[in-house]
């Protein structure tokens, strides 16, 4: 029997981060430029209008991330609250760590939180991600366990890791109880040292997925590719990936990359959702049955409309 493959969207809240000193990272590049978090959020209707196309479409929401104090801690319970009023289920987070008092406020809302991990390889970790030592998040998620919050980790293959760093991975995946691991292929991002770097290989990539599913079968398995990458989706799932995910959809719904992602999924599982036909539905009237105040609705039903003229252009 083959196996549901979902695609899976992060959506983010900002475009902030107050740590901004992941090595690899493009906020990385960014810290200078941003002196106000405030004027890095998304609107709430561009925020809401893509929460709605995940519903409609099919697509889970992989989590919401927003980087490192991009919002006060009550505007964003709030904002998620309003995300799974639409969303009608709910979500994952992914916005560093948090405290006890802050996890049981966010409770009703949120399925699980993500610790961004991003390598196993203390070395490379420490030296990468400077500001997020590790023991912060087992710590969250010690707490996690406490009041019965799931958890996730992110993974990012390219960083200097080998394949004989996935006991490192096995243990922390033990000690820690986690629900749901995400692995990334590096993206070289510009003015990073990582901008020329050679890609990992879909054999390599491929060989921490099989890793992890020989070592954990009830594990969810996210993979993110990229394009010119999209050939390894297949081999992936077949080594036991759930969920694809780090695909620019609203962008490029419908076009050549995107059908080669449902097509690389339906060699080994049935992909669920689409990400290439747009239903036959009133999207007005969804925007509608939002309990958002009207002079909201009419801004997301605005932004909505855009996303949908530019996911009808095939690209």
């Amino acid at each position: 029997m083959m196996k549901n493959v979902y695609f899976e969207r992060a959506i983010f809240l900002s475009w902030y981060c107050s740590k901004g000193d992941c090595k690899f990272c493009y906020m990385s590049t960014q810290k200078n430029r941003i002196k106000n978090p405030k004027l890095a959020r998304r609107t709430k209707e561009s925020i809401l209008a893509e929460v709605l196309l995940c519903k409609k479409l099919g697509w889970n929401i992989e989590f919401l991330s927003g980087g490192y104090e991009s919002y006060d801690f009550e505007e964003l319970v709030g904002l998620i609250k309003t995300i799974k009023q639409v969303y009608g289920k709910k979500v994952w987070l992914n916005i560093g760590v948090l405290n006890e008092k802050e996890l049981i406020k966010l409770k009703p809302y949120i399925e699980g939180v993500c610790g961004a991990v991003e390598c196993v390889n203390k070395k490379i970790h420490d030296y990468m991600c400077p500001s997020k030592p590790v023991k912060e998040i087992e710590k969250m998620f010690k707490i996690c366990n406490k009041l019965k919050i799931k958890k996730a980790m992110t993974l990012i293959l390219g960083l200097g890791e080998k394949l004989s760093d996935f006991p490192a991975l096995k243990k922390f995946i033990s000690k820690n109880k986690v629900d749901k691991i995400i692995f990334y292929r590096l993206k070289p991002e510009k003015n990073t040292e990582f901008e020329k770097i050679k890609p990992i290989t879909k054999e390599y990539y491929s060989e921490w997925v099989k890793f992890t599913r020989e070592n954990f079968t009830k594990l969810i398995i996210n993979v993110g590719s990229w394009i010119g990458h999209f050939d390894e989706i297949k081999l992936l799932i077949k080594n036991g990936a759930n969920n694809v995910t780090k695909f620019p959809v609203i962008k490029m719904f419908g076009s050549k990359y995107a059908q080669q992602i449902e097509q690389e999924c339906n060699k080994y599982s049935k992909f669920l959702g689409t990400l290439t036909k747009l239903p036959n539905i009133k999207w007005s009237k969804e925007v509608d049955k939002m309990k958002i105040d009207e002079e909201l609705k009419k801004r997301t039903k605005i932004k909505l409309k855009e996303y949908l003229e530019q996911m009808k252009s095939k690209k």
